[in-house]
């Protein structure tokens, strides 16, 4: 397992290293010039040269993906071009509403979605069998800005119950936090429920027509016990990795999300960047969300052996 590991983890340095290359490229030969939008609307052509020269712009492209793959790898992100400050810390100040918002909208949808996908299946065919699929269909097809304004009209401005936007700390104000993530995490979560709910249903009716499910049905055991113990157990591999590439779904409707509920997160972090031109934060979020995504990745693979006996690495 130690050597699993250690050979997993060598190998996400190529895949970063590709990334690395495939955005910094992507932004250098994208059209805009961050030099002028620093420089603002009435510059001349003198100050926006000066500005590309003192960021370092106005070098060739291998030379400046030299010096910011030296500065990556003595562990310097650079200095966001627009506010003048590290972009580490820049992402770290984001880190706990994007983190809130992600792990509400994880247990959202698995305290949802499993349940859902369990109770489908064992009643397949019927109309509470329709009626989850109907609802996961309709949820998996709008998108989540049309889901968030939908629950802001109807609950913030309408009824007046949850705050419209906005993040609150949960060390300052518990309950305000609270809050503030209802709305949000419901938004985002809807999308991942109908997916997860989707796929625990399939795995979950191939399970039930195993040759087992009928012996453990045949001695009497109860109901829930089969489902829970027997059948969700053996269909548990499938579900944990729909989770684990559900990530990147997430991560996805994150910035969406933030930006409809202004959530000061890495979110709205990287729309502003965007905004602006802002090379480093833009290539220094990517690089921490991509290396997020690889461990998740590993995480779930090591659970397969917990969840499946069989499976030995």
């Amino acid at each position: 397992m130690g050597s699993y590991i250690a050979r997993r983890i060598l190998a996400t340095l190529p895949v970063l290293g590709v990334v690395a290359v495939i955005v910094f490229l992507l932004l250098r030969l994208s059209p805009g010039d961050p030099a002028a939008i620093i420089a603002g609307d009435h510059a001349t052509a003198d100050d926006i040269a000066q500005i590309r020269r003192e960021l370092g712009l106005d070098r060739p492209l291998l030379e400046q993906f030299i010096l910011w793959l030296g500065q990556l790898l003595s562990g310097d992100f650079g200095n966001s071009i627009y506010l003048d400050r590290p972009v580490l810390g820049l992402i770290a100040e984001r880190v706990e509403p994007t983190l809130a918002l992600s792990l509400t909208t994880m247990a959202f949808a698995i305290l949802l979605a499993i349940p859902a996908g369990v109770v489908a299946a064992w009643r397949a065919g019927s109309w509470v069998d329709q009626a989850f699929m109907a609802l996961s269909v309709l949820a998996f097809s709008v998108p989540v800005f049309l889901i968030g304004y939908g629950l802001v009209m109807g609950l913030s401005l309408g009824l007046d119950i949850l705050p419209v936007q906005g993040f609150v700390s949960l060390w300052d104000d518990p309950l305000g936090f609270a809050a503030h993530l209802v709305l949000p995490t419901v938004a985002l979560g809807l999308v991942y429920t109908a997916l997860l709910a989707r796929i625990t249903r399939a795995t979950m009716l191939e399970t039930l027509n195993e040759d087992f499910i009928r012996t453990a049905r045949a001695k009497g055991l109860a109901e829930p016990r089969v489902l829970i113990l027997h059948a969700l157990k053996n269909a548990s591999v499938p579900i944990v990795t729909t989770i684990g590439t559900g990530i990147a779904l997430l991560i996805g409707g994150v910035v969406v999300t933030e930006s409809v509920f202004a959530i000061p997160g890495i979110g709205r972090l990287t729309i502003d960047a965007v905004l602006q031109r802002d090379y480093p934060v833009i290539q220094g979020v990517i690089l921490v969300i991509a290396g997020i995504y690889v461990f998740v990745n590993l995480a779930i693979d090591l659970t397969y052996s917990l969840l499946d006996p069989r499976i030995r690495y």
